[in-house]
């Protein structure tokens, strides 16, 4: 006897055996096998099950055994019997299931920092791409294949890279990876011992990530002039991780001077520095700032992501090397998911090289700096910084106003989100405290203006001036 079936698309095992062992009938062990499967879960609502004539051979029992089954379950409520279409599972409420699946109903206006708008992604384009890579692609697309990531999306990247980033990039150097937090992780399994040093404040995630890699983070003081490199001690960090273009979440751009310190500080301690170019794409008062590792290719990790550019949903990121780091990287990847997916980066190869990227990316630039204009006007008066680049702003929080814990309550009351600069401190101690900074850091509001949809935009920005007229009172 089977115990596994498949018809109309339904693989479900039913456990007879068990039932005839205690002495329960054929009949009876089936009834309950699919009352199971059904209060379960396993035969989801509106699946068609198999002709009694079907599952009767499947099961190697009478058919009558079936039909007195599927007829016994229908009168419970189980299954429904429809002339012409057969039997299904009918829409039985199982509470404790569906419960566990719910989520947080997102807020009603959604400022909050670090997504792009998702709704604008270029499905017809991407389509496009996608049967012209797949239609060319060599069976050995489909194979096991290079760890560094697909030939063709290695080569298309160089070109973008070195053109629109100021990257110096040579295929073999790279290597992609599914999304930026594995490209951190797996530098954390291959660079010397020691800690990271990441900036402060910046995204508590990475902070994370790190320390659950198995490595200590220390905090890399920024300010007006972005990472500060004077902060480094001479040895014991294995590597510091900074976004130059566009500093996460302040929005300053590294000085000049303070990119060729951190240079000679990784030379000098034979480290490197991880550049990541999360938004560098999105410059609105002029070229976006060329890439740090085109100054020192030998020092410097270059990671790029398409989550802001296209959406994080496309998992895919890639990692510019120094020579030496190729191989160990190669060798972490093969270890940790032995390469990412072809089918994507087949796709964002042609994406990249039939310039629908960069027809995308000024698209969404333009739309991008729509929006921040529209916050600005809104917010005319207020202390605002990072606005010449990216999808967020910063604003500053006068000593006088509401705490942050605050705002956030009274913005959630209204179905406003957004985030703020006191979860981004690296010590919750060091986090301000009711009315702003009793221990040196200030407090602030980090805004995205990537999220909403253009036409949902003016009704968040609304919403939130409101929420500042009324609570922080200018």
């Amino acid at each position: 006897m089977s115990d596994e079936w498949s018809t109309f698309g339904v693989d479900l095992h039913l456990d007879l055996t068990a039932g005839r062992a205690s002495g329960e009938g054929v009949r009876a062990a089936l009834e309950r096998s699919l009352r199971d499967a059904v209060r379960g879960g396993r035969l989801s609502s509106g699946t068609r099950l198999p002709a009694t004539r079907v599952l009767a051979a499947e099961l190697g029992v009478a058919r009558g055994t079936v039909s007195a089954a599927y007829d016994q379950l229908t009168a419970e409520g189980y299954l429904i019997a429809r002339h012409g279409s057969g039997t299904r599972v009918a829409d039985v409420a199982r509470p404790e299931r569906r419960a566990s699946r719910g989520a947080p109903r997102p807020p009603r206006h959604d400022l909050r920092p670090g997504t792009p708008d998702v709704g604008s992604f270029p499905v017809a384009a991407w389509l496009r791409a996608s049967r012209r890579a797949l239609g060319e692609a060599p069976p050995a697309a489909f194979a096991y294949g290079d760890s560094r990531g697909r030939p063709e999306l290695r080569a298309a990247l160089a070109d973008y890279l070195g053109r629109a980033r100021g990257v110096d990039a040579a295929p073999g150097r790279i290597v992609v990876t599914a999304g930026y937090i594995q490209a951190l992780t797996l530098l954390a399994r291959v660079l010397p011992q020691g800690a990271f040093a990441l900036e402060d404040p910046g995204l508590p995630f990475h902070r994370e990530a790190l320390r659950f890699a198995g490595r200590d983070v220390v905090p890399l003081p920024v300010d007006s002039h972005g990472a500060d490199p004077a902060a480094l001690s001479p040895s014991g960090v294995a590597a510091a991780v900074v976004t130059p273009a566009h500093q996460y979440p302040t929005g300053v751009t590294l000085h000049p001077e303070r990119r060729r310190a951190l240079v000679s500080w990784a030379r000098a301690a034979d480290t490197v520095v991880v550049e990541d170019d999360y938004d560098g794409e999105f410059r609105y008062d002029r070229q976006p700032v060329g890439a740090l590792q085109g100054t020192a290719p030998d020092c410097v990790v270059y990671v790029g992501t398409a989550s802001k550019t296209l959406a994080p949903g496309v998992r895919l990121a890639w990692m510019v090397l120094p020579g030496r780091l190729v191989e160990p990287v190669m060798r972490a990847k093969r270890l940790t998911d032995f390469q990412s997916e072809a089918l994507g980066q087949l796709t964002l190869a042609e994406f990249l090289t039939s310039h629908a990227y960069d027809r995308h990316v000024r698209a969404s630039r333009s739309r991008y700096r729509r929006r921040r204009d529209l916050l600005l006007s809104a917010l005319e008066g207020y202390r605002l910084e990072g606005v010449a680049a990216g999808q967020h702003v910063l604003l500053g929080l006068p000593s006088d106003a509401p705490p942050e814990s605050r705002l956030l309550r009274q913005a959630a009351a209204r179905g406003l989100a957004f985030g703020t600069l006191g979860e981004h401190w690296h010590e919750a101690a060091s986090r301000p405290r009711a009315g702003g900074s009793s221990t040196g850091h200030r407090a602030g509001l980090v805004l995205g203006y990537g999220t909403p949809r253009d036409a949902a935009f003016p009704a968040a920005v609304t919403e939130l001036s409101r929420l500042l007229r009324e609570e922080v009172g200018y």
